[in-house]
């Protein structure tokens, strides 16, 4: 192995490692929020802003994180993003109150958000085209990996240390990154900078962020109706400004050419509506297993396993499966399972045998991985190689934001069901529970009419009317 194979490498561990990072801090709060709650003195039932702060500041700093490193370099945005993380960490960790914890979990996204996209620029420039997918897919494992982690790591650190760990824990691997970054990390900077769109770029996150607000507000912040009213009108506004904007705009920040494709168009929606749903149960199931069944944080995180393991097992199945029916028989069908999955949860109760409770779990990662395999690769399957970039920057952007979404749409539901609940004569928390999953499998089966709209024709082979070649991811 010569020095620059060596080199080579090293970076894919470099950026591996940083996944590995960002998609654990993903994961690994769900199961601590309880404890977390009785520490800060909160309710259990209005902690998803801790969650939504760090999803929603990602979806927001993606879309400039291109320019970004094109403009100061790969390496020192790498390493000003692995500093930022850790800062954010540490701020996490020693935070007095739930506003300053919410606070600090935007300071530890605003890092995350730069360490993949980044870090896949940096392979990107330093491997060959032909090598670039191997790459990527040893990327990808830690990724994979952390999410499988995540919840049975932070529940065992809540039980038999704190839950402040689970963000101390950073501190040392953000550091070893950073030393790792100033000898790894090549400085790529792109050879022509266009002009950021910046009036564009904030005309987007004003409306990501009034809408994430005002679903939340109906949670935790405890808003009324006239406020949350005005933001969501305040966030729409925004985005309809963007859209005129971009249409007249010579270098948007996303072009509006990109929904010329028509299953770029279908998939994007749907990918942001249906994952509102599924993106909600990483925060809904351990929250129900422990305020409602009295499971402990690290019993909770365990029950997380069946989850990840039923998404790894049919990741395989994906391709041949799509292949089979088609993508547009396989996301009706496939949505409206994990629509009624969600539902289902609304059953779970003291009664119900553990066994049963894991192979419902296990069933909802399986079919849950088959939705996202899918749903990612009809959104990209026939982007033209110009548009391929932008449409990429664009679905992350979507993914993170719907999993904002997802959980502020939940703990808003969650906690108007509790107080529509209070004077019940039975204890409402169950109730407010078993509606709330109700709503979001609901939500979740509705969105199979966006991907109706896919045309009959498109079998699955991989190439749809004028498309490309579709990698199932």
């Amino acid at each position: 192995m010569n020095n620059t194979e060596q080199s080579q490498r090293m970076l894919l561990w470099l950026v591996a490692i940083a996944f590995f990072m960002q998609t654990l801090d993903g994961t690994i709060v769900n199961t601590a929020l309880p404890a977390m709650a009785v520490s800060l003195n909160e309710s259990p039932l209005r902690m998803q802003s801790v969650v939504i702060a760090y999803s929603l500041t990602m979806a927001m700093l993606i879309p400039a994180s291109g320019w970004i490193a094109d403009r100061f370099g790969t390496r020192h945005v790498f390493l000003g993003a692995l500093l930022v993380f850790s800062f954010g960490s540490l701020l996490c960790a020693y935070s007095p109150t739930l506003s300053m914890l919410t606070a600090s979990r935007a300071i530890q996204g605003a890092g995350g958000a730069m360490l993949l996209p980044v870090g896949r620029l940096a392979v990107l420039r330093a491997f060959p085209r032909e090598k670039f997918m191997p790459a990527m897919t040893l990327v990808a494992i830690p990724g994979l990996i952390g999410p499988l982690l995540g919840p049975t790591l932070g529940g065992w650190m809540v039980e038999y240390a704190s839950w402040h760990w689970i963000f101390l824990i950073n501190i040392p691997i953000g550091l070893l990154g950073c030393t790792a970054a100033l000898i790894l990390m090549p400085d790529f900077r792109g050879e022509t900078i266009e002009r950021f769109d910046l009036a564009g770029y904030l005309l987007l996150a004003a409306s990501m962020v009034m809408i994430s607000l005002a679903l939340d507000g109906l949670g935790s912040m405890g808003f009324r109706h006239a406020v949350v009213l005005m933001m969501v009108i305040v966030g729409l506004i925004c985005i309809a400004a963007y859209w005129l904007r971009a249409a007249h705009h010579p270098a948007p920040l996303f072009s509006l050419d990109l929904f010329k494709v028509g299953s770029f168009t279908v998939g994007s929606l749907g990918n942001l509506f249906a994952r509102i749903g599924n993106g909600s149960m990483p925060f809904m199931i351990p929250l129900l297993l422990q305020v409602n069944l009295g499971y402990s944080a690290f019993h909770a995180g365990l029950m997380m396993i069946p989850v990840a393991i039923g998404g790894m097992a049919v990741k395989r199945f994906a391709t041949p499966l799509v292949r089979r029916v088609g993508y547009r028989r396989m996301l009706i069908v496939n949505t409206l399972l994990v629509g009624a999955c969600i539902g289902s949860f609304a059953l779970f109760s003291e009664t119900v045998p553990i066994w049963l409770r894991m192979l419902q779990l296990g069933i909802f990662g399986a079919i849950n991985s088959l939705q996202f395999s899918a749903m990612n690769a009809v959104t990209l399957k026939d982007l033209p190689p110009a548009l391929t970039s932008s449409g990429n920057s664009l679905h992350s952007m979507v993914q993170m934001l719907s999993m904002s979404l997802g959980v502020a749409a939940a703990g808003g539901l969650l906690a108007t069901f509790t107080d529509l609940l209070a004077t019940a004569p039975a204890n409402s928390t169950p109730l407010a529970f078993q509606a709330t999953f109700a709503c979001m499998g609901f939500i979740t089966a509705c969105s199979a009419w966006i991907f109706w709209q896919l045309p009959p024709q498109d079998d699955g082979t991989g190439r749809a009317e004028g498309g490309g070649d579709a990698e199932l991811a």
